[in-house]
């Protein structure tokens, strides 16, 4: 049987820097919106964000835990993995893009060095060392130019936008087995952005959260189990039975 030669599979990938387009956002925070059922922005919008945050950190914190060179979190340096509902499924680094991917997204000069973490990396630049900022620094300035913008379309919080990052960064930093890792990487982010507080309950450890990913406002959704509006023996009750069942 002859195999007929399939087109090479296209994924949808933007420009990091479309974070700070602000119709850009409020479309992809309507198209969240519509999945959910919910007209609220402010809903829609701090839903999104939650995946955002989760992609955007993911990398880093799984790179770190593994002792592996980091992406580098600026915007210009970014491209984001688009899904249909509009959120973010992936955020990769340029680089990973080859001109061939059918993304559409130019890749950046797969010579130069990748970048790695804790003290600050050393590139060679025509032929002269430069000095570049640690990892968690790059994801301030990153976090701090498009937060208020995520805010200013949807109306979520600041101050709530930056909690879901420090939530997020502790469960990615759990699901890599080195909580450790997580609040590290805040703590070098610093500025606005919380550390990562973790609780043992029943044998298991858990990101004792600080933010509201407000699911329980779309219709037919309940309130997250982990949620830190729930009364604190409930929550914990609640955590004491998901550990019990592995």
């Amino acid at each position: 049987m002859e195999m007929v030669a399939q087109p090479p599979v296209r994924i949808n990938v933007v420009p990091g820097a479309r974070l700070l387009d602000r119709q850009w956002l409020g479309e992809r925070i309507s198209d969240m919106g519509i999945s959910w059922g919910t007209g609220d922005s402010r809903v829609s919008g701090t839903l999104w964000w939650c995946m955002v945050a989760s992609s955007l950190v993911d990398p880093i914190v799984s790179a770190q835990a593994a002792g592996l060179p980091v992406m580098d979190p600026a915007l210009a340096s970014i491209g984001l993995e688009m899904r249909p509902d509009g959120g973010v499924e992936r955020v990769l680094a340029m680089c990973e893009l080859g001109p061939s991917d059918g993304s559409g997204v130019g890749a950046d000069d797969p010579d130069e060095p990748a970048k790695g973490t804790g003290d600050p990396i050393m590139l060679g630049v025509g032929g002269d060392p430069i000095q570049v900022e640690p990892v968690g620094h790059a994801l301030r300035h990153t976090l701090s130019a498009v937060i208020p913008v995520v805010a200013e379309v949807s109306g979520a919080g600041v101050a709530a936008l930056w909690a879901i990052v420090a939530d997020a960064i502790g469960n990615r930093a759990l699901d890599a087995g080195a909580q450790e890792v997580g609040s590290a990487l805040a703590r070098e982010v610093s500025g606005r952005l919380p550390v990562p507080r973790f609780s043992d309950i029943g044998g298991r450890t858990f990101v004792r959260r600080i933010s509201c990913c407000l699911v329980f406002e779309a219709p037919g959704c309940e309130m997250c189990t982990s949620c830190p509006k729930r009364p604190a023996a409930q929550r914990e009750a609640l955590l004491e039975e998901l550990a019990a069942r592995g």
